[in-house]
């Protein structure tokens, strides 16, 4: 789990800016170090190889936790510490993303069920409402919801709805937007 938050920790658009030459995304648009703000400052192929990067945080140590270990809390745990590194990264004095590729790229790996299920979700809700903080905000409600349908684990579903709430509090900014109308 501490190798997951270290690695979690590690910032894609933080990397990328300087390997690319583009703008530190902290410095720049909405000041997130995410896919959707380096989209913004620096194009598609920018973001895509961010969206990338983050999703493998997540989703590589889930799938490395799911080779050494039975229960299914303890590797959602080691997909949670991912996650909470991305946000709260040790290397930028805990000031991170928001979390949604990440926690993505680590349901995947955890359960692809409910994985491609928040994907498919997100997807719906961005091409109706054209906001991607919206879609994610959304996705993410139903996770905890659709994984205790699949597998009736109490346990596991708390541990999403955590994420979920850190997701949320993640996007306190973007919810006050988008009750006024001005999310972009």
């Amino acid at each position: 789990m501490l190798g997951a938050y270290l690695l979690g920790s590690f910032s894609s658009a933080i990397t990328l800016s300087k390997i690319m030459g583009f703008a530190d995304p902290r410095s720049e648009g909405s000041n997130n170090p995410g896919a959707t703000n380096v989209m913004r400052i620096a194009g598609k192929k920018a973001a895509a190889l961010t969206l990338l990067g983050d999703m493998l945080k997540g989703f590589v140590p889930v799938l490395i936790a799911s080779f050494f270990l039975q229960q299914p809390l303890f590797i959602a745990l080691t997909g949670v510490a991912a996650f909470l590194g991305h946000c709260y990264p040790v290397y930028y004095q805990f000031k991170g993303g928001k979390g949604v590729a990440t926690a993505i790229g680590f349901i995947l790996a955890f359960d692809w069920i409910s994985g491609f299920a928040v994907v498919a979700i997100w997807l719906i809700v961005a091409k109706v409402f054209k906001l991607s903080s919206l879609a994610a905000l959304i996705a993410f409600i139903a996770l905890p919801f659709i994984y205790f349908s699949l597998h009736n684990d109490i346990n596991v579903s708390a541990l999403l709805l955590v994420v979920t709430i850190v997701l949320t509090l993640r996007h306190k900014e973007n919810i006050r937007r988008i009750i006024k109308g001005e999310e972009k």
